[in-house]
């Protein structure tokens, strides 16, 4: 008897009611039409995971994040399928896309650089965020002809810019793309001012100066010299010059960065303005940071400067120690009350970020965990609870100690359903679903909004190692997903052709133990298996119940029979 199509029933029309379809919209809000510039702006990971149930995941997908594509066709369930060059096509979840507005060649995350023409930019900027003196002031422009970063386009056409830390609202009209190669002509001031790693190249301009003594920048000068002598003179004789910048930078924050401490004291004494910011928002503090000086910092801290000042990405001085992988500034900030739960522009907390940065920051995840009013269930603008961000990235520590503070949220899921087990199993993270289940006692059945399991997203990733981990964990084997698809269907559904990887490679003994296991049980032929095949047998070695149909009639056997997975 021939087995019968698939379908889906919440598709099909209802009698006496127009057929529907649910519109898709793009990350930004926008609906999708055939033809649309689009583009992936995801991390790999939260693309990975958004990519369930809508198309799936190959790793080759990674290739195109950051790359445009054109939007071939809305598929029936709403998803999106992309057309990169003239033969890679790939189907997305339509929150993973932003499209690209009709109205400009801008998006979000591009370099742009403001043109130079005052008189023009008064008359573009007329109705698309207008004009303000602070865009030009003197000496020299703050934001004309100056390059920054597109954070949002308006529905309007209208853009967000950021430039030297300030946001800004331009017309399209007013930028023009920036290409990295334009500055081969410019003067090296030029360059020196654009490039946001400049600071060194400052200090030698700084320091190569031979300017008049009596300049107002002088006790910049003196201090990128580590001149005390000149520094104490020129603050006897001008003591108003001790927060006037040079290279737009003060004293205190040269200073800072240099670990000069006994010159910072100097300053302070002074009456240096601690929190006076540079054009990036940045203060003394953050100077402190970004230059690994842990002294500079407690002695800036004990004068009672602004210890949770924000730059123009909304970090702290934390966020910057923590993001330069810098323990004892770190350490210091801590121990001088620095809020450890202020979140960047990205929603990030210093330990969102510390866990970003992996293994190599274990000892800056040690020191944030210690803090006693760390907010553990801190979320960042991606959902991700700190626990869910540490299991993402597969950090060990990070979740050990986490579930050390706050075992109770070990089951927490996000607006997706999915749990920080979840986030493990799909990711292979072998080790932090071990803690997980073992240390955190979490609940090995949860669902996703989907209704998958942790071993369904095991097993649709092929991962063999976390199969028999699961099972053992108390994982059912026949719990249905939304298309009523067993943890068997989705192996015989899938990895028919990948090849099981048994040779522990990258120190993960998981594939071998699964194949054990198999040889074990007196299988036939277990060496020669694809990962598929070894998980469907695994699996009903473990319980799995063969005859058990899903949503569209067909059961294991069927789909077996029809892959010849299983020989009859």
């Amino acid at each position: 008897e021939a087995a019968g199509g698939f379908y889906y029933k919440e598709h099909l029309p209802r009698l006496g009611k127009p057929a529907e379809l649910r519109r898709r919209v793009s990350a930004d809000g926008q609906p999708f039409q055939h033809g649309d510039k689009v583009k992936c702006l995801l991390d790999t990971d939260v693309l990975r995971e958004m990519q369930e149930g809508h198309g799936g995941w190959n790793p080759r997908m990674a290739e195109f994040i950051g790359q445009t594509g054109t939007v071939h066709r809305i598929t029936d369930r709403g998803d999106v399928r992309v057309q990169f060059g003239r033969e890679t096509r790939w189907t997305f979840h339509p929150g993973a896309l932003t499209k690209q507005p009709k109205h400009n060649a801008f998006w979000v995350g591009d370099a742009v650089r403001v043109i130079d023409d005052l008189d023009t930019v008064k008359r573009l900027q007329a109705g698309h965020g207008e004009w303000t003196d602070d865009m030009a002031p003197p000496p020299g422009p703050r934001a004309l002809g100056r390059v920054g970063k597109v954070v949002k386009v308006f529905r309007d056409g209208n853009l967000r810019v950021v430039v030297g830390g300030q946001p800004w609202t331009f017309s399209p009209s007013c930028l023009v793309a920036y290409r990295p190669e334009e500055d081969a002509n410019l003067d090296v001031a030029e360059r020196a001012r654009e490039n946001k790693s400049s600071l060194s190249v400052a200090l030698d301009k700084l320091r190569a100066q031979k300017s008049d003594p009596e300049h107002p920048g002088r006790l910049v000068v003196e201090v990128a010299l580590g001149s005390m002598a000149g520094a104490l003179d020129l603050l006897r004789r001008r003591p108003e010059q001790v927060d006037t910048k040079n290279q737009g930078r003060t004293a205190l924050q040269v200073a800072a960065y240099l670990g000069q401490v006994e010159l910072v004291r100097l300053l302070l004494q002074a009456r240096a303005a601690a929190d006076l910011p540079d054009d990036e928002g940045n203060t003394a503090l953050h100077y402190a940071a970004l230059g690994n000086q842990p002294e500079a910092a407690r002695l800036l801290l004990s004068s009672g400067c602004g210890a949770n000042a924000l730059n123009g990405t909304r970090s702290t001085a934390l966020h910057v120690a923590v993001q330069r992988g810098f323990l004892e500034v770190v350490r210091v900030l801590c121990e001088r009350g620095c809020d450890v739960n202020l979140s960047d522009a990205h929603a990030n907390t210093p330990l969102h970020c510390a866990i970003s940065a992996g293994a190599g920051a274990s000892g800056i995840v040690e020191v944030l965990t210690e803090v006693p009013g760390i907010d553990v269930t801190a979320t960042n603008s991606q959902g991700f609870t700190l626990l869910h961000h540490a299991s993402l990235k597969g950090h060990t520590l990070a979740v050990r100690r986490l579930l050390a503070r706050a075992r109770q949220l070990v089951d927490a899921q996000k607006e997706d359903g999915f749990t920080a087990l979840h986030l493990a199993a799909l990711n292979n993270h072998r080790e932090v679903a071990q803690i997980l289940i073992r240390e955190g006692r979490c609940d090995v059945n949860v669902r996703n909004r989907k209704l998958q399991s942790p071993l369904h997203l095991a097993v649709q990733q092929a991962h063999a190692g976390l199969v028999p981990l699961l099972v053992d964990a108390g994982c059912s084997v026949n719990a249905e997903d939304e298309e009523g698809d067993t943890a068997l269907h989705v192996a015989l559904q899938r990895h028919q052709l990948l090849p099981l990887v048994a040779d522990g490679a990258g120190g993960d003994p998981g594939p071998l133990q699964l194949l054990s296991r198999l040889q074990a049980s007196g299988l036939p032929g277990s060496g020669e298996l694809t990962a598929g095949a070894a998980i469907a047998c695994f699996l009903a070695l473990e319980g799995a119940d063969l005859s058990y149909a899903n949503h569209r009639g067909r059961s294991p056997l069927d789909l077996a029979a029809e892959g010849r997975v299983l020989k009859a």
